[in-house]
């Protein structure tokens, strides 16, 4: 019943945590077992992290906020909010992507949850080790494939480049879940999902409104099967 799904995202800060998030509460809802995994994280403040990527993640996975699970989750800490490799430069340290690799594999191939959610770093196309990116770590853990799409102005743009790049590497998305955006003037919600699906006829597009969590549940038993 494992199963492992890769959160990607269409464009950074795009919601790709909420969106892994809620596919591992909702799963735990389902009784389902659930680990995460963000191998690569930058950005990141030592002191104060309980609400940084990893931490959302632990807390959604059931797992306790403590050094130990932390290093199960990101290994690779960064502190300036940059592109991993530039960050890693700044700290004068290397961050070879075979390493990356094999770290994901290790707790794929001896994690007991029903559920592993890894997640990416920035965009789809950022760089997240030397001379490589998110896309090619998702090619890398394999699974199950979720685009994050954003609802902000230009976002269509972004989540279709996306899907092609995808699509051309063949590893298409299981599903595009479109995050709603927190700026007030964005375009409307409903206008465009309706246009990314209209657009990306062969994917299910499913929306996630930031008011509630029907989305979740709808992902979930699209990853699941059921």
């Amino acid at each position: 019943m494992r199963r492992v799904v890769f959160v990607a995202g269409g464009h950074t800060e795009i919601g790709k945590t909420h969106i892994a998030c809620g596919l591992l509460s909702a799963a735990r809802r389902n009784g389902w077992s659930v680990d995460a995994l963000k191998p690569v994280v930058s950005g990141f403040n030592p002191v104060d992290w309980a609400e940084s990527d990893p931490g959302r993640l632990l807390v959604a996975a059931g797992r306790p906020l403590d050094l130990h699970e932390l290093d199960r989750v990101s290994p690779w800490r960064l502190s300036a909010p940059l592109a991993p490799p530039m960050a890693a430069a700044l700290e004068g340290r290397g961050l070879p992507m075979d390493e990356v690799i094999a770290f994901c594999r290790d707790r794929i191939a001896n994690a007991t949850a029903d559920l592993m959610a890894v997640e990416g770093v920035g965009g789809l196309m950022s760089p997240i080790a030397d001379g490589a990116t998110s896309l090619d770590l998702l090619e890398a853990v394999q699974g199950i494939r979720v685009l994050v799409g954003g609802g902000y102005l230009g976002a269509v743009s972004h989540t279709l480049t996306a899907l092609e790049v995808m699509t051309a590497r063949g590893v298409a998305p299981t599903c595009i879940v479109v995050s709603e955006s927190a700026d007030p003037e964005a375009p409307s919600f409903a206008g465009t999902i309706a246009l990314l699906a209209q657009h990306a006829p062969t994917v299910p597009v499913i929306g996630a409104p930031r008011a509630d969590s029907d989305w979740a549940a709808r992902a979930f038993a699209m990853i699941s099967g059921r």
